[in-house]
């Protein structure tokens, strides 16, 4: 039996586990960063972040249907990083990634029959099990779902032409052709010693003899680009916006959600999908609540969680019925007596969920909070964060410039001990989720002065009418409360990610994308 303090510090046995210390945050990466007084264009704002499972890769996507990646450079092989530090080379402490390659996902379309027009935002990025050094990843707008696989090719050029050096640099001079081809030049640039009839491409060849070709040299080169192509098209199958998607464990399945139904695809049959949630009620007067967010469970296939607009959290088990109208488990937080309000039900709105690390917790955001739920316990959440409670006074302008109604994406790390979440003015906040700890970190994603700007390339001009499109920034000057917290309701920082197994966070305001670890 271990003695108690031997290799704990002194800790009582049976005692939980101190929280572990505050990280120090730094800034690591900006890409698109833009400079003071730059106008930016609404297509270029990023809408969705998401790191892939093994952290190599991070994908975002914005508001003009584009979906951009980024390649992670710094050394990951251990060994080969203690084979470098034996010779000196200089190694990142920290993830760098680069810029890799960026297609257009969706376009903007015209629904004619329901004169409707259907945006090429970006709503959510998945991505999917690699295979055969390819990437896959899922990317949806409001209505269709794309499937793409994303391949590194070789680069082939053409090095040279058989032809000789002499008869080319007389390609194009047709007068001296003559002189060393007496039929003259065919159309493929080969010779003729016979005439060449050009109104019936009619040729006599001399008996054993053909004219010369010109045939090109193709070389693969060791420079490689890569391609994304799209390999599905999971489309018709919603009649309201498509707010999320999420990938099953099993690697095959993946579901759709929308504000009304949720549907169940399999990656290969585009054509085809299951609806295993409907809420819609027969008379749409007795609606009451919305799906605002639905995901698969990491490692159980059969289970799946939505939130809803209620502020409340279904789990439901695929094993019980086909159709899951009726929830196995429910999470929801009662209200307390005269505490409702007009704005009550509008902040008890959930905009984000996501399964815990440790698959028996559930971390929700509502508008003004975080929220820790434990899948044993329905009567309410373990742990609540408070986001920006100093902004509780000011819910009516939230109310009347709508920014009540903006939807923030929430995060874990991959040791499960922090959540993130963002919030006005650029600005996001981790928290400490262990018990007795008081983590409370607040950061501003676009001040420091001690960083570098990473160039990006260029982006191809777009001609699409939404160019005419300009959010400004910097219009009203930021207010400030009686404690000194500032809020700038004009820049808000909504989608976040956090690297599944260090402590680096991706976080988008407007166009920019920034990196800190720690």
């Amino acid at each position: 039996m271990k003695a108690s303090g031997a290799e704990d510090g002194g800790r009582p046995a049976g005692s939980p586990a101190p929280p572990p210390p505050s990280l120090e945050w730094k800034f690591s990466q900006v890409f698109g960063e833009r400079m003071a007084g730059e106008e930016v264009h609404e297509v270029d704002i990023i809408s969705a972040i998401e790191f892939d499972k093994s952290g190599d890769h991070l994908a975002t996507g914005d508001r003009g249907g584009r979906v951009v990646l980024f390649e992670r450079t710094d050394v990951t092989n251990h060994g080969l990083r203690k084979d470098l530090e034996k010779q000196d080379y200089p190694i990142s402490r920290h993830p760098e990634f680069r810029y890799k390659t960026e297609f257009q996902s969706h376009e903007p379309e015209f629904d004619y029959l329901k004169s409707l027009e259907i945006e090429e935002k970006i709503n959510k990025i998945k991505w999917c099990q690699p295979a055969n050094h390819a990437l896959f990843l899922l990317s949806t707008n409001d209505k269709t779902i794309k499937y793409w696989k994303v391949q590194e090719r070789k680069v082939k050029k053409i090095s040279e032409m058989n032809v000789d050096a002499s008869i080319a640099e007389q390609n194009g001079n047709i007068a001296s052709s003559s002189v060393n081809c007496p039929g003259g030049y065919l159309p493929n640039g080969g010779c003729s010693e016979r005439p060449y009839n050009h109104l019936n491409n009619e040729l006599s060849f001399p008996p054993g003899r053909l004219p010369s070709l010109r045939l090109p040299m193709v070389v693969t080169s060791q420079d490689t680009n890569p391609i994304a192509r799209c390999r599905r098209i999971y489309a018709h199958a919603h009649d309201y916006h498509i707010n999320s998607i999420s990938n099953n464990s099993d690697g095959e399945t993946f579901i759709s959600a929308d504000d009304l139904r949720i549907n169940l695809w399999n990656l290969e049959i585009s054509n085809q999908s299951f609806n295993i949630v409907d809420v819609k009620p027969a008379n749409m007067e007795d609606l009451t609540e919305v799906i605002t967010s639905a995901e698969f469970h990491p490692t159980h296939c059969n289970m799946l969680a939505y939130s809803s607009s209620k502020g409340s959290i279904r789990l439901i088990d695929l094993r019980q019925s086909a159709l899951c109208d009726n929830h196995s488990k429910m999470f929801e937080e009662r209200d307390t007596p005269g505490s409702r309000s007009f704005f009550t039900e509008i902040i008890a709105s959930i905009s984000d969920i996501k399964f815990a690390k440790d698959e028996r917790h559930i971390l929700s955001r509502d508008y003004m909070t975080l929220k820790l739920w434990d899948i044993n316990m329905e009567s309410g959440p373990v742990a609540t964060f408070q986001v920006h409670e100093y902004l509780r006074p000011k819910l009516c302008d939230l109310y009347e410039n709508d920014s009540i109604f903006d939807k923030f994406d929430c995060c874990q790390s991959g040791d499960g001990l922090r959540v993130a979440t963002g919030s006005y003015s650029n600005l996001f906040r981790v928290f400490g989720c262990m018990t007795g700890s008081n983590e409370a970190t607040t950061l501003e994603a676009s001040k420091n002065p001690m960083r570098q700007q990473v160039q990006t390339p260029s982006r191809p001009a777009r001609s699409l009418s939404t160019l005419t499109r300009v959010v400004r920034r910097g219009s009203e000057s930021p207010a400030v409360d009686a404690n000194g917290n500032t809020y700038d309701f004009t820049t808000k920082l909504l989608h976040l990610a956090w690297h599944p197994t260090e402590n680096l966070i991706a976080c988008a305001a407007m166009n920019s994308l920034y990196l800190y670890y720690a």
